[in-house]
């Protein structure tokens, strides 16, 4: 046990520089583009954190930890111009020209403060086609997304776009979203949110790793069938889906609303209690209503991601089934990969030490740090 131990320890002073940052959402930021009627100007309100902001241009100039609106303002010229530098709208190739608005504001999120620019685009006439180039923050954290709301000329209703590096240049449709588009466009950020969600994978995962194995005498040995691995994965994963998905319902449809603390910290919790059970096998085969109980609160931690996206509200119900199912198919593409490794790997000392012990001390010990800098917003 020592040596597991041992093994959890060195891997974690690895990781921890590594993945601190995941302790918080992923890096966002928020673009509300609305066109104007009758004019081919667009207006832009975009929200950056400024801790993204900081890590970049450095605003903290006395190295105290903490920004003053002071040290913010006096950099509003280089803000505005990194900002701009890394967002193109053009029309048949011709760029718009940039304009400020108003001057920098702050505003609170749920996960800080961030930087209000208040901008204005001058371009030609829209007639030829409106296209958007986003690459902010792309060249230090390619996780980083632009979740932009589009409101075209003589709109009400906002066509929401997500711009990460895979999907850094789109069009800016002129005409309403269809129904088909909407439903595209929130299933792909569903995939990609639990692809990048670090915590839910470890949660899963953790509940997963012991699918593959039967306590024989007060050990771990591999499951004799492929059969009866694959029905233990298949309870949990749908204990998790039908928990996460009711929570999450609830939460976008506003009708159940949590504190974004209380919730990221509850996840960094499940994480810690879920690899833990990996070791002390206290929970051996109800790893499913574990899975549901805390699915309840990853459903919230998915429901906070969906509402910065914004909700279109003349086609709620498809974004919302969309992202849903969007979840469950990143889901099953992880589950898809990991049982047949897992299930080949069963009868060996890696897997059972390795993997499953060493692996989910690393994971608890991860989690417990992600825990601490929650609770304590560190």
């Amino acid at each position: 046990m020592m040596r597991v131990l041992r093994t959890g320890l060195a891997g974690l002073a690895l990781l921890l520089a590594a993945t601190g940052a995941l302790a918080h959402k992923p890096s966002d930021s928020y673009l509300t583009l609305r066109g104007i009627g009758g004019s081919s100007d667009i207006t832009v309100r975009w929200d950056v954190a400024l801790r993204d902001l900081d890590y970049v241009l450095q605003l903290d100039r006395d190295n105290n930890g903490e920004l003053t609106w002071g040290e913010v303002r006096q950099r509003e010229a280089e803000i505005t111009r990194l900002a701009t530098s890394h967002l193109a709208l053009s029309v048949a190739g011709q760029a718009c020209a940039w304009d400020t608005m108003a001057p920098l504001q702050l505003d609170q999120h749920s996960d800080g403060t961030y930087a209000v620019l208040s901008l204005a685009a001058h371009c030609p006439s829209l007639d030829a086609g409106l296209r958007a180039r986003y690459s902010l923050f792309f060249d230090v954290d390619p996780s980083h997304r632009g979740l932009v709301q589009w409101i075209a000329p003589g709109g009400t209703a906002a066509q929401a776009l997500i711009f990460g590096t895979e999907s850094a240049e789109q069009p800016l449709a002129l005409q309403p979203a269809g129904a088909w588009d909407t439903l595209r466009q929130y299933l792909v950020d569903g995939v990609w949110h639990i692809w990048i969600g670090y915590d839910h994978i470890l949660f899963l995962l953790s509940l997963l790793l012991p699918a593959v194995l039967v306590r024989q005498d007060g050990r771990w040995v591999g499951a004799p069938r492929f059969g009866g691995a694959s029905r233990e994965v298949l309870k949990v994963v749908t204990a998790f889906t039908l928990a996460h998905s009711i929570t999450l319902s609830l939460a976008a449809l506003e009708i159940i609303s949590l504190p974004s603390r209380l919730v990221e910290s509850a996840i960094a919790a499940s994480v810690v209690f879920a690899a833990l059970n990996n070791l002390r096998g206290t929970i051996e085969s109800k790893r499913w209503v574990m899975a549901f109980a805390f699915g309840l609160i990853h459903g919230f931690g998915f429901a906070s991601v969906l509402a910065d996206l914004g909700l279109p509200q003349g086609a709620l119900v498809l974004a919302l089934v969309g992202f849903n199912v969007g979840v469950e198919l990143g889901q099953l593409a992880i589950v898809a990969v990991f049982l047949p490794l897992a299930f080949a790997l069963r009868g060996t000392q890696f897997y059972r030490v390795g993997v499953l012990k060493a692996g989910s001390v690393l994971v608890a010990m991860l989690a417990a740090w992600w825990l601490v800098q929650r609770l304590f917003d560190l």
